[in-house]
């Protein structure tokens, strides 16, 4: 049964154990199997909770919902989860075997929906990389081709769903690492609206506006029958999402009727021409929408060309300073530049040249280039691009001793298409549309405006039911 449990995606799993025909202490023995046999070629799964896992699942207790007894894995970084490892990629913090002393409002969440954790999925240090290569837990190789990067920073959580180990994960976004891994392993990411989800109690925001919680799937139902269960504010919130009209499940296989779609595939000015194979698939996709019915023009907010990422790096470099800051407080022990790599460190420094006016600025700059680009969605309903503009790299193009000057470059044509909307907090989802000649997963990349999650699920299925994707597996899986 642990192989067939494998193929199935979370709501299956779930309705296994509504139905009687297998006990959540089933599904998460099968779970540690395959993590077992699997994860040494992969290295996602940098923490065992197995034997917590079999506790929760046999109890009593084990929440009466959604997912009730699916296992699930949880990033490290950002979500944390009472008395268990929490080290965010650091050598730092696993030198001290740091753990988490409770779980923030999401965990909570994600508990009382059913889920139960198995384990914490790898992730570069404190998540500012897009490759998922960190020096205290080694590279997480992605399962189409193992020596591929699997996107980050939640490269350790898609390589494990893409894979089977469990059929979701936690994965989190400040400047396209929900949507960069689905990309890259063949999976579906939402990064939802701004606030859709909580980063209490111990933060209003992380990384100043830019950080968005979620997790990574296999399918358009998963991601939005998790997101009903993990949206919706909490005390002490600073401000949340517009509410949704309905559930967000019930907007998949839901009509969308004929939209206004543009397509646009020209890199960002200044950025080297997107990958011919990406192009075509995004132009492919732009075909199907056309033969379901929707208006598709060739186009794009033009606020695109106008350098819209430009207030993301004050901010970004602020935010990595305080995070060393925190954890200096937080331990006891100052972190200096041996205890960090070397991109992180430098990083840091330039964000405590950030004075206090400088970051209100870049801040000034996030929210104009906002306003700029949401303005497009008075007209218009849906944009599709590439997701990423290159094929996932080789592991160590991008790694955390390649020299900045050698890896940003990389970097930004990976994210491109995805800061945008960390700056204007537009949902935006990645879905596995395409594969290269090489075999390697495309992500096709759908936003729409503030508050429109329920379109993009509505497209979003309709794609799935054209070009379904559910019987792809890589080369490597459970």
């Amino acid at each position: 049964m642990a192989d067939a449990f494998a193929a199935l995606d979370a709501t299956a799993q779930a309705e296994l154990v509504r139905s009687g025909q297998v006990t959540p202490a089933e599904l998460v023995e099968a779970a540690r199997m395959r993590i077992e046999a699997v994860n040494p070629q992969i290295n996602a799964v940098i923490h065992s909770l197995a034997e917590r896992a079999a506790a929760a699942a046999d109890a009593p207790t084990l929440p009466d919902g959604s997912f009730r007894g699916v296992p699930f894995l949880v990033k490290d970084a950002v979500c944390h989860t009472a008395g268990d490892p929490y080290h965010c990629g650091m050598q730092f913090l696993k030198d001290r075997e740091w753990t988490a002393e409770s779980d923030t409002y999401l965990a909570q969440k994600f508990r009382a929906a059913g889920f139960v954790f198995v384990g914490k999925t790898n992730t570069p240090e404190l998540a500012t990389s897009v490759t998922t290569e960190p020096l205290a837990y080694g590279a997480t190789r992605n399962p189409w081709n193992l020596a591929r990067s699997t996107g980050g920073s939640s490269g350790g959580s898609a390589a494990a769903v893409a894979t089977g180990l469990a059929p979701v994960a936690h994965a989190n976004d400040m400047g396209g690492s929900i949507r960069a891994p689905a990309s890259e392993c063949g999976l579906v990411g939402l990064k939802a609206t701004r606030a859709r989800t909580s980063l209490g109690p111990g933060f209003g925001e992380f990384w100043g506006p830019l950080t968005h919680e979620g997790v990574v799937t296999r399918s358009v139902r998963d991601t939005a029958a998790v997101l009903d269960a993990i949206a919706g504010p909490m005390p002490g919130d600073p401000y949340t999402a517009p509410a949704p009209a309905r559930p967000f499940l019930a907007e998949v296989g839901a009509d969308p009727g004929a939209r206004s779609i543009a397509v646009r595939t020209r890199a960002l000015t200044g950025m080297p021409a997107v990958d011919p194979e990406i192009v075509d698939a995004v132009e492919a996709v732009g075909r199907l929408l056309e033969q379901l019915g929707h208006r598709v023009e060739a186009g794009g907010p033009t606020a695109l060309d106008d350098d819209v990422n430009r207030g993301f790096f004050p901010v970004f470099a602020a935010a990595v300073a305080r995070d060393l800051d925190r954890w200096s407080e937080r331990t006891g022990d100052p972190i200096g530049p041996t205890d960090v790599e070397p991109t992180n460190w430098t990083t840091a420094e330039i964000g405590r040249g950030v004075s206090g006016p400088d970051y209100l600025a870049a801040v000034e700059r996030l929210q104009a280039d906002s306003r700029r680009l949401a303005a497009w969605w008075k007209y218009h309903d849906l944009l599709v691009t590439p997701t990423i503009g290159i094929l996932p790299p080789e592991l160590g193009v991008i790694g955390p001793e390649v020299p900045a000057a050698q890896s940003l470059p990389v970097m930004a044509q990976i994210t491109q298409f995805l800061m945008p909307w960390n700056i204007t907090g537009q949902p935006a989802i990645s879905l596995p549309l395409g594969v290269s000649s090489t075999g390697l997963p495309i992500g096709v990349q759908l936003v729409a405006a503030t508050g429109r999650e329920d379109l993009l699920i509505r497209v979003a299925s309709q794609l799935e039911q054209a070009a379904p994707w559910a019987s792809r597996r890589p080369p490597v899986h459970a």
